[in-house]
């Protein structure tokens, strides 16, 4: 019989989000490419599920699904950071259970009623109509009711301990604007501009600035016990990480103030700082690897040491240059709204945050006391969905600078250069290999999750069955 190692409750509560945010993760892929199959067949499920609500499907949940994978992460790593187990974990468990069924309702609303008239009621409802919190009223309280349980939890437990390490004091002082940014989402200003101007601090600060730091933060967690990195390298970059946030954070977001009628000036200025907050994390990367070379240490899981890597570079290029380069006016003018900016999106959300995979492979180390590194279906499930992820996002930029020529510099965003444009050849060439590329992608998440599921179960039935066996893992 397979041998089980006696967890922690907060660990084991770190295995439930694990499974619902690999669940969830398979509807943030389901949603996408239904979506990649209605550019290119306009008709397809309409009027049952039209493209409004498979778009809503997909950011939604992908929301979820990483906001759930960072509190298992928290909740898996930090136990050993604070030397005792978590407090409030019973009233974690009851939240979790009823944030499980607030998305299963959400996603019924979403699917079944889609829609409703511009009243209060719909607001609470059925749909708020803010991209990345369309969820009702209702839901949007209990996400916040959650997040503040995730809080007490976190510095409950620093209070009741009197030990807090640097990365724990990053963690701390980052769940507070976790909790406060979201409360943007309940206010509905009648006025555009202001509507906008609150919404991109939602976006910017809660989505992009606040889960920046709190990726960093697992990030420094995952190399002190991945390659034995020494604590003051990890927490050095991370200090620099925060620090960066905090200087260029509130600049960056100024590449949107532009569209919604501020100054000229915030175009150019928001264009260059936005870019800058990738740059510790992957210093922080960069420099562990580095220092286990020097010292020889040797990696403890090799799948979980790819996905950081994939974490690493992917923010970099896909936050960082991907976003200097759309942000930088001179493009802007032209790539704003376009397909290009799809493009900058999926590789910045997806290389800012698959770290959290190396999370998930890190328990499954532990969890099933087995080797991960036999066999090669988790390479398959990387190269599949790192390659489908690259070469959608290649198809997306491609349609997106057509549009930008033909529709912006050539046609002057008029209604008939828009037509033009999405009938250019390379627009529609682009969103086609997209197509092409979301079912590689799908196909390695249905690797990755057939991977988790049964990662550690085949070594022990090879070696039940005679065959050679790797020894457990440390």
């Amino acid at each position: 019989m397979q041998e089980r190692l006696s967890f922690p409750e907060s660990q084991s509560l770190a295995l439930k989000y694990f499974t619902v945010s690999v669940v969830l993760f398979g509807i943030v892929v389901v949603a996408g490419l239904l979506a990649a199959i209605d550019y290119v067949h306009p008709q397809f499920l309409y009027p049952a599920l039209p493209f409004s609500i498979l778009k809503i499907l997909h950011i939604d949940v992908l929301i979820i699904w990483i906001l759930m994978a960072f509190m298992g992460a928290l909740f898996w790593l930090l136990p050993a950071e604070y030397g005792r187990e978590l407090v409030g974990l019973k009233l974690a468990n009851i939240i979790f259970w009823i944030f499980c069924a607030t998305v299963l309702v959400v996603a019924a609303i979403f699917v079944f009623v889609q829609v409703g008239p511009g009243t209060e009621k719909t607001l609470w409802l059925v749909n708020q109509g803010r991209k990345y919190v369309e969820e009702p009223r209702w839901a949007a309280i209990i996400v916040a009711i959650g997040v503040a349980v995730f809080v007490y939890n976190i510095v409950g437990t620093a209070i009741a301990s009197k030990r807090v390490t640097g990365v724990v004091w990053v963690v701390i002082l980052n769940l507070v604007p976790l909790f406060f940014l979201y409360l943007i989402a309940f206010p509905a200003p009648t006025n555009i501009s202001v509507d906008q101007f609150w919404w991109w601090w939602l976006v910017h600060f809660w989505v992009e600035a606040t889960w920046e730091v709190m990726i960093g933060s697992i990030v420094a967690l995952v190399l002190m016990r991945l390659m034995g990195t020494s604590r003051r390298i990890v927490e050095t970059w991370l200090y620099i990480e925060v620090a960066l946030v905090l200087a260029t954070g509130v600049l960056g977001i100024g590449h949107h103030y532009f569209w919604m009628g501020a100054p000229a000036y915030w175009l150019g200025i928001g264009g260059f700082f936005s870019a800058l907050e990738p740059l510790p994390l992957l210093g922080m990367v960069v420099h562990a690897v580095y220092d286990a070379g020097e010292h020889h240490m040797k990696m403890t899981n090799e799948p979980a040491f790819y996905w950081m890597m994939a974490e690493a570079f992917g923010n970099f290029i896909g936050a960082g240059i991907f976003g200097f380069m759309i942000t930088l006016p001179q493009i802007n003018l032209f790539a704003h709204g376009t397909q290009w900016t799809a493009s900058h999106g999926h590789f910045a959300m997806w290389g800012a945050y698959c770290g959290v995979i190396s999370v998930i492979y890190l328990a499954l180390q532990d969890h099933r006391r087995a080797a991960l590194f036999a066999g090669a279906t988790w390479k398959w499930g990387f190269a599949l969905l790192n390659g489908g992820m690259i070469g959608m996002v290649g198809s997306l930029m491609m349609a997106g600078m057509a549009q930008a020529f033909y529709e912006r510099a050539i046609g002057g965003s008029t209604f008939n250069a828009f037509v033009s444009a999405s009938s250019s050849p390379w627009f529609i060439e682009g969103l086609g290999m997209r197509l092409v590329f979301a079912i590689v992608f799908t196909a390695g998440y249905v690797v990755l999750a057939y991977d988790l599921l049964t990662i550690g179960k085949r070594v022990l039935e090879t070696s039940r069955a005679g065959g050679p066996a790797r020894a457990p893992a440390e």
